[in-house]
């Protein structure tokens, strides 16, 4: 049984790598729900839509939305097509939007969607409650999303809050996930907007350090730098190395070990040093087959969260 928590592309093609080598329901991937907005009349989930993509085989070459996706609905958006949607991801997205307005929780209106996809592993929600990354940019917040489409995350960053974190908790199916999993392992997502939502739900970060698995995270930072999207951005605004160390930092106290590129000398944690770009599914399967065998290898020394 393995749990990852995952955000963005880095998190989900791993999560696909895992959903390869494991059987049926031995995944489950906690996704961050910080992104999501409403929008075209229903309610988007992006990384939870982003990972079930990826886990049915259906992600887009764009590394977002469905392959072979048309785009007729748009052609009516008005003042909402900054934010694009396909048919087929406007379809699910409404499976998912009427069930929460009948009075479904998250988790489980996103479990149908999951299953319209046909993927036989879990992708939970980090909360059924709303929580909404905003972002700081020349003196005036701006939504999360607003921030990566319109400003195509260019502007400056001078802060970031996740609003309504305080009066969320984990999704049940969540900290069942992390109770059961034999390997917990947090996604090579960025450590601030992807993960950094997940671990601010109250209890999430006191689940993972009582948990009986390993936990190891995987650096999203290849050769120092990141491999797509703003997280150098966010690291350095943050106060952040964008670095094996750096991640050992925002994470600490929560993992026992750091899966990177680098041979850092000086972490706080045991790291397993290998090539962490996922070049196609071989790719991903590799590295979720080496983190698999390095968490085999924790699970007999004792935790680096009891030192």
């Amino acid at each position: 049984m393995v749990a990852v928590l995952a955000g963005g592309t880095g998190g989900a093609k791993l999560a696909a790598g895992f959903y390869d080598l494991l059987g049926p329901g031995e995944l489950t991937v906690i996704a961050n729900t910080g992104d999501d907005v409403e929008i075209h009349g229903v309610h988007v989930s992006p990384d939870p839509d982003l990972v079930t993509y990826w886990l049915a085989g259906m992600i887009d070459e764009r590394g977002w939305g469905i392959r072979g996706d048309t785009w007729t609905a748009m052609e009516s958006a008005g003042d909402d097509a900054w934010f694009r949607l396909g048919d087929r991801d406007l379809e699910l997205c409404r499976i998912r939007t009427e069930l929460m307005r009948a009075g479904r929780r998250q988790t489980e209106a996103h479990a149908a969607v999951v299953d319209a996809c046909g993927v036989r592993a879990g992708v939970v929600p980090m909360s059924d409650e709303p929580v909404r990354t905003h972002v700081k940019s020349r003196g005036d917040w701006l939504e999360f999303q607003r921030f990566m489409i319109v400003e195509r995350a260019a502007a400056p960053i001078e802060g970031v809050e996740f609003r309504g974190v305080e009066a969320a908790k984990p999704a049940p199916e969540a900290l069942a996930a992390i109770a059961a999993a034999d390997a917990i392992v947090i996604g090579p997502s960025n450590p601030i907007i992807s993960i950094g939502p997940i671990l601010a739900v109250p209890g999430m970060r006191e689940a993972l350090s009582a948990a009986r698995a390993p936990v190891l995270a995987v650096s999203p930072f290849v050769g120092g730098r990141a491999v797509k999207g703003p997280s150098d951005a966010f690291m350095e605004q943050a106060g952040y190395e964008h670095s094996a160390a750096g991640v050992a930092h925002i994470y600490d106290g929560v993992v026992d070990a750091i899966v990177c590129d680098e041979r850092p000398e000086d972490l706080p944690v045991p790291a397993l040093s290998t090539d962490t770009l996922m070049d196609g599914a071989a790719g991903r399967r590799r590295l979720a087959d080496e983190t698999l065998g390095f968490a085999s290898s924790l699970g007999a020394s004792a935790s680096a969260r009891d030192r």
